[in-house]
């Protein structure tokens, strides 16, 4: 089982480690993780570095911001230059990438070239809400799209929370594995709160202090809905 959407600290939202990533993958019986980092393939590139373990593989990904929403490249070797979805998925493909719609109906504006252009398709994202995953499968399916899927961890409870089943022996072998459109994925959805706090620390990295305290008021009014809803 592989989980294809995973960040470590060199996104602006997140401070897991490679070292950690791969130390809990594996311990959560991981066979391989794709690390998908905010506009970099730097957390990709040290962790397949450090990765001694052949029979774990790591993809080194990147998840580009481009006016359209995030396009994730797998199986990168080169930083992508442009924020443009077009010429980002160029970029990708170039390299001899794969390129994926990660949580399509979550910060996308959907357009038909880009789901064309798009290899596959994520399905299942372990921080979108379960009505998103839905919709994204149907996306798929009428484009007749490989599925994807992945938590979108930032924290090292959160990897592995979504898994598919995969017969990768190299990163190489990613597109063969998923020439069918459909396989087996186990998901869970990510607690809430934590989106909240990688907002935060997107706040502190960035050094946007004046979002911190909006965002700290936002996350003890969701937590205190959440506790009455559950206590009814």
């Amino acid at each position: 089982m592989i989980d294809l959407h995973v960040h470590s600290k060199y996104s602006f939202d997140s401070l897991l480690s490679p070292k950690t990533i791969l130390k809990v993958a594996k311990k959560k019986g991981l066979t391989g993780i794709a690390v998908t980092d905010h506009n970099t393939i730097r957390g990709g590139i040290e962790a397949r570095k450090i990765n001694k373990d052949r029979d774990f593989i790591v993809i080194v990904g990147g998840e580009i911001q481009t006016e359209v929403g995030d396009i994730i490249g797998l199986c990168m070797n080169e930083e992508i230059k442009s924020r443009t979805s077009i010429e980002v998925i160029e970029e990708i493909k170039d390299q001899g990438g794969f390129v994926v719609l990660p949580h399509p109906f979550r910060g996308h504006k959907l357009n038909q070239c880009i789901i064309e252009l798009s290899d596959a398709i994520e399905v299942f994202n372990g921080r979108s809400t379960a009505g998103e995953n839905v919709k994204s499968l149907e996306l798929a399916k009428s484009y007749n799209k490989p599925f994807t899927a992945g938590s979108d961890a930032h924290f090292a409870s959160e990897i592995g929370n979504v898994q598919m089943l995969s017969y990768i022996a190299s990163p190489e072998d990613i597109r063969q594995s998923l020439v069918y459109t459909e396989t087996d994925i186990y998901g869970i959805e990510c607690p809430y709160y934590l989106q909240d706090i990688s907002q935060m620390i997107k706040s502190i990295k960035t050094r946007s202090w004046k979002s911190i305290p909006k965002q700290i008021i936002g996350l003890t009014y969701r937590t205190l809905h959440r506790s009455l809803i559950n206590a009814q």
